[in-house]
């Protein structure tokens, strides 16, 4: 019972987008599409809303330019930490790079003489990228990242994105299909191989963000740029009350509130922590320091741009021929427009920043029910 507080309103995000389509869907009482899976539901969305694209053109403007001058918002200046010792590459540095190198070369040629092995480069891509972001981290931080200092939490990172993505591909049936995956039906792979590639691709999510988040914090100005600001402690139950008005929303109105796929379940997760007194980025937005919550958010989005480029090389300039049983296609009402080498429209990037928070509160939520150590913070100073 004592994680009761903790584990009910999640459950309560899982079925409050059921019981509202028993509603909004009188005849099947779900949503079209629902349970396929990898999803792969492509139906007409609304096009180019220009009132939508401007005001969230300018939404995203003002954060980029919050993010660039910190100053005109109330944040103080503060004396970087010296910059660690480098130590040499680790030796899973270079095989992170080799496997990166070789398994992207393989996913965008398509054709080569390995065969069927084309099939199976996203994860071995990944996976070896990652390697890499650790071994950068290694190197810039005196020998201390995520796999050399905390394998367990690494490990356990892996195991949490599978069903943390999971829960988003749920999600996905309820906005109709913000993205979708058009190759999952390769002659030759059976559907048990596809959902298993699937699965195995989802252990790279969370991995590849707190890399990128370990990695940024290395950067002493970074670090440090933004732990000054104004304090800022948001209300718990509003966030849980509001969270759960927007998902049940969500699925009467999937076209204009596609957007709470993301902010619903971190409104709500979010809430769940701070009402219960347990340590998240949230935190330390309360006592002024905002480093965590940028941070993590930037991580998400410099990540966004490998997952969108090399996506997109796996499938043009010939989607016909792509061999890529991951590749996704983006469906988005109003803002679908302006794709610079990447099926994500050029406003959907900054769908990373809460994603990136999500992420990590999340883990942490993950962490707490379970009882293991979420801590990513190498310092072991900003997180307890």
């Amino acid at each position: 019972m004592k994680k009761w507080p903790l584990l009910w309103p999640v459950l309560l995000c899982l079925v409050l987008p059921l019981i509202a389509a028993w509603f909004a869907y009188p005849d099947t009482h779900l949503p079209p599409g629902f349970g396929v899976f990898p999803p792969d539901y492509d139906q007409p969305m609304p096009g180019l809303n220009p009132t939508v694209f401007v005001v969230i053109a300018l939404v995203e403007l003002a954060f980029g330019v919050f993010l660039l001058f910190p100053s005109w918002f109330g944040f103080k200046t503060a004396a970087p930490a010296p910059q660690p010792s480098k130590r040499p590459f680790p030796a899973w540095f270079w095989i992170g790079a080799v496997l990166t190198v070789f398994f992207w070369w393989l996913m965008w040629a398509r054709v080569t003489p390995f065969g069927d092995l084309v099939y199976y480069a996203f994860s071995p891509m990944w996976w070896g990228f990652i390697l890499v972001l650790d071994g950068l981290t290694y190197r810039r931080n005196n020998g201390v990242s995520l796999l050399s200092s905390k394998p367990k939490t690494f490990v356990l990172s892996a195991l949490v994105s599978v069903f943390g993505w999971l829960f988003f591909e749920y999600y996905d049936y309820f906005v109709l299909g913000n993205w979708y995956y058009p190759n999952t039906h390769i002659p030759g792979l059976s559907h048990g191989l596809v959902v298993a590639l699937f699965l195995i691709a989802y252990t790279t999510v969370w991995p590849a963000i707190f890399e990128w988040y370990t990695l940024l914090k290395t950067c002493p100005k970074l670090a440090t740029r933004y732990s000054q600001g104004p304090k800022l402690a948001l209300p718990a139950w509003l966030l849980i009350l509001g969270g759960f008005a927007l998902i049940f929303l969500m699925t009467f109105l999937p076209y204009p509130l596609f957007w709470v796929v993301w902010i619903g379940p971190l409104a709500v997760v979010s809430g769940i922590l701070i009402r219960l007194n347990i340590w998240s980025p949230f935190t330390a937005l309360a006592q002024g320091n905002w480093t965590p919550l940028l941070l993590v958010a930037l991580a998400s989005l410099f990540n966004g741009f490998f997952w969108e480029v090399w996506n997109y090389g796996s499938a043009h300039p010939m989607p016909e021929l792509a061999t890529n049983p991951n590749y996704w296609i983006y469906n988005i009402p109003y803002v679908n427009v302006i794709h610079i080498f990447a099926e994500m429209p050029l406003l959907g990037f900054f769908g990373y920043l809460p994603f990136g928070v999500l992420v990590w509160v999340v883990f942490i939520w993950v962490g707490k029910l379970f009882g293991f150590d979420t801590s990513i913070e190498l310092d072991q100073q900003s997180q307890p």
